[in-house]
């Protein structure tokens, strides 16, 4: 709809902690626009239904699907996760699971027609390798059943550590999957017992050797800064040992301590937290570490190597952005599958059932269990390609982009470009008559840019993390 415009390069120096500390304010991740707390209940199974007709109708003219699938359950309990999980040891649930999942996919296939093309595959969780191998195998058997995988394709799934050794991981890659992501978080052990996961650094790096050694096309590591009794030193240990790690991604995330939304976080000492400048420091001394060794800053918390795709992406205009963060194929469908997934049709989303006793009860009576979701408004739509274009370009063409919606641009925007000033004070944007670009030093704070076009975001922005 746009034209494209190369994203700026990442700079190779801290990020000036005032700047930092200046737009180290609540607002969202921007996996979407409008974010899902906008979703309503008015929006139900058959609105959903809907998009997948039509989609269906579109037939050959539709691009490829991404596929999402959530597996809930996990062995133990990280106290500072925010996700939807069902903490058990009981792995029998599993098999029922994947029963349930099978159900869905019928339902879904019904509409969508048998052997729709699917160009990526992400299990997430909870830990997806709380199934052992045999259910894995049993769940791809079901999705290759029910849709046509184009040859090449991303299969990714999320990894606990703790609940691999090699011999799964050559599984995994037997079943086809060619990218992982282990879950570290923080290297240190006080940090560790803190919340609750303990993992040496060892067994994560012989992990990654077997991973290397099995031909794994791409592996990312999660860490999060923010957590209790991390510190600057803590952290640089960290740091220096994911360099070492060297992998191909690195996903450095903000921890949100919101304990009256998330219970688990109420076993986390409050007093154990790094204070906000610590935060700060933190995450400039991370910046300058990773760009440091070689990784190139994608934006929104991503690294990647100079050329891991990702990184390619970026440098060729062509980043998106969905519910799993960036990623390298152009924007189209995602059918999410399981208890909470989140799925985009057309111009609509859609959530599953949270509880597993609702997502179960509801394929019971026949039902797919969508809940909740919404339907986007003109405006809605475009907000979201001019929230996209600067997340995922670092540039909004104003003709381009109005022409496309058949709007004028600066006078539909009048009050948004009144508050853009402060942003072109502190150097984050360049704004001409033609255009908005994000600065080398704006990437870093890109989602402080986004939000002054989100017309859902200016007020109660409590319920959201913190930028920095």
């Amino acid at each position: 709809m746009t034209s494209i415009a190369l994203a700026p390069e990442p700079v190779h120096a801290p990020l000036p902690l005032d700047l930092l500390r200046q737009f180290d304010v609540p607002g969202p991740r921007y996996t979407s626009y409008p974010t899902a707390d906008r979703f309503v209940e008015a929006f139900g199974a058959d609105d959903y239904v809907q998009a997948l007709r039509h989609r269906r109708e579109a037939g050959c003219g539709a691009s490829p699907l991404s596929l999402y699938v959530h597996i809930p359950f996990c062995e133990s309990l990280c106290y500072y996760c925010a996700c939807s999980k069902i903490v058990t040891r009981h792995h029998e649930w599993g098999r029922q699971y994947l029963s349930y999942l099978a159900r869905e996919v019928g339902l879904q296939v019904a509409q969508l027609g048998r052997n729709a093309s699917v160009a990526q595959l992400h299990l997430g969780g909870g830990s997806p390798t709380f199934l052992d191998d045999a259910e894995l195998g049993e769940l791809m058997e079901l999705l290759h059943r029910s849709f046509a995988f184009v040859p090449g394709g991303e299969r990714s799934i999320e990894i606990d550590p703790r609940t691999v050794d090699r011999q799964r991981l050559a599984n995994l890659a037997a079943l086809g999957f060619n990218r992982l992501s282990f879950g570290v978080q923080d290297f240190d052990p006080a940090v560790q017992q803190a919340v609750h996961r303990i993992q040496p650094a060892s067994q994560v790096f012989a992990l990654m050797d077997d991973a290397r050694s099995l031909g794994f096309e791409s592996i990312n590591v999660d860490l999060i800064y923010g957590l209790p009794r991390q510190n600057d030193a803590s952290f640089g240990r960290t740091l220096a040992q994911v360099c070492e790690l060297r992998p191909d991604r690195i996903a450095l995330y903000a921890y949100a301590h919101l304990p009256e939304r998330f219970k688990p976080q109420r076993r986390i000492c409050a007093d154990e937290l790094p204070d906000a400048s610590a935060r700060v420091r933190m995450l400039a001394d991370a910046i300058t570490k990773l760009t440091g060794a070689g990784y190139v800053y994608i934006g929104m918390d991503h690294f990647a190597l100079p050329d891991d795709p990702l990184a390619v992406a970026k440098r060729e205009g062509r980043l998106h952005r969905d519910f799993q963060g960036y990623g390298t194929r152009p924007e189209g469908d995602l059918i999410a599958l399981g208890v909470s997934g989140i799925g985009r049709v057309g111009a609509t989303y859609s959530q599953n059932a949270k509880s597993l006793d609702e997502y179960r009860d509801l394929l019971d009576q026949g039902r797919l269990p969508v809940v909740r979701g919404l339907a986007l408004s003109r405006d809605d739509q475009l907000c979201r390609e001019v929230i996209m274009a600067l997340m995922c370009r670092g540039r909004v063409d104003f003709d381009a982009m109005g022409e496309a919606f058949a709007v004028d641009f600066r006078r539909y925007f009048a009050t948004e470009f009144a508050a853009l000033g402060t942003l072109v004070a502190s150097g984050l944007v360049r704004l001409s008559d033609h255009d908005l670009v994000v600065t080398e030093q704006g990437w870093f704070l890109v989602r402080a840019v986004a939000m002054v076009f989100d017309r859902y975001c200016r007020s109660n922005r409590t319920r959201f993390s913190r930028v920095v």
